[in-house]
């Protein structure tokens, strides 16, 4: 890793992490409203106990850092501990910051939008905010459910048990700000340029490509093909475009050939041939 590359790292790390502390004490935390994972764990054992947030972000943390470390690798827990550090110093220098609002549903709108947003930045980085992700990684090896599954196993856990400690009003105010900051973070980590994938079936797949080379600018695959019904022959457009091209790329299918078989999925990751995508790092 470059050095100039290390400095973006450590400067998104810093920012997707302060981010997130203005989403707890400026919006969740003074409307008792909670996060999933470590975070949430922190925000309730504080309420209880009166010790502030940013100590039970690292205490919590450090073992499942230690063992991050050990398994997944260096940089991941590094990042992750660097992101832990900066959270929990956020949280406590902003603990004394009076709250933007009092009304609890902007408030877990407005600091889910935060959290997603700062939690996504530290993803697209290369770190994370909580040990629950390490956990999930681990787990997932040995046995059948995904990393995503498992930590909404674990964050629902978690969010259901604001309704013993807070009430169950919060609890639910605490499950739309997940739901909004899980969106947040997909868009965030994906951007406006997530990738799709286009496949188009079409006598005129000669005009098809043609048009979405010239007025896309984007390159296509023509694969070969067999109705397994028919037996006919037929040739398959492969092309890989942007969410924001995806309107584009339906109107020239829909001009050149109005019954033109069109499937489009989303593409986790492009990397290589004449694809290029604006990335935050």
């Amino acid at each position: 890793m470059t050095p100039l590359e290390l400095t973006r790292r450590i400067f998104f790390i810093i920012l997707g992490a302060t981010l997130v502390g203005v989403a707890l004490e400026i919006f969740l935390v003074p409307n008792k409203i909670i996060d999933g994972g470590i975070t949430g764990l922190s925000i309730m054992s504080s309420h209880l106990s009166g010790v502030p947030i940013g100590i039970f972000l690292m205490v919590l943390n450090l073992p499942f850092l230690i063992v991050g470390y050990r398994t997944i690798g260096k940089t991941f827990a590094l990042s992750t501990l660097l992101g832990v550090i900066v959270l929990s110093i956020a949280t406590t220098l902003l603990h004394s910051v009076p709250p933007f609002t009092e009304e609890t549903f902007l408030a877990a709108v407005f600091g889910g939008i935060f959290l997603g947003a700062g939690t996504g930045i530290v993803i697209r980085a290369g770190g994370s905010l909580d040990g629950t992700e390490i956990v999930a990684i681990l787990f997932s090896k040995k046995s059948p459910f995904s990393v995503g599954e498992t930590v909404m196993f674990i964050n629902i856990f978690i969010l259901g048990s604001a309704g013993f400690v807070y009430s169950w009003d919060r609890a639910m105010f605490s499950l739309i700000a997940y739901y909004i900051a899980f969106k947040v973070i997909d868009l965030t980590i994906e951007g406006l340029n997530e990738s799709k994938s286009c496949w188009i079936i079409s006598d005129n797949f000669k005009e098809i490509g043609d048009a979405i080379v010239d007025r896309l600018g984007r390159g296509v695959t023509l694969l070969h093909g067999e109705g397994g019904y028919t037996g006919d022959q037929k040739k398959v457009i492969f092309c890989v475009i942007t969410r924001l091209e995806e309107a584009k790329l339906k109107s020239i299918v829909t001009e050149l050939d109005p019954v033109a078989f069109l499937a489009v999925g989303n593409i986790h990751d492009v990397k290589g041939g004449r694809f290029k995508k604006k990335d935050i790092h």
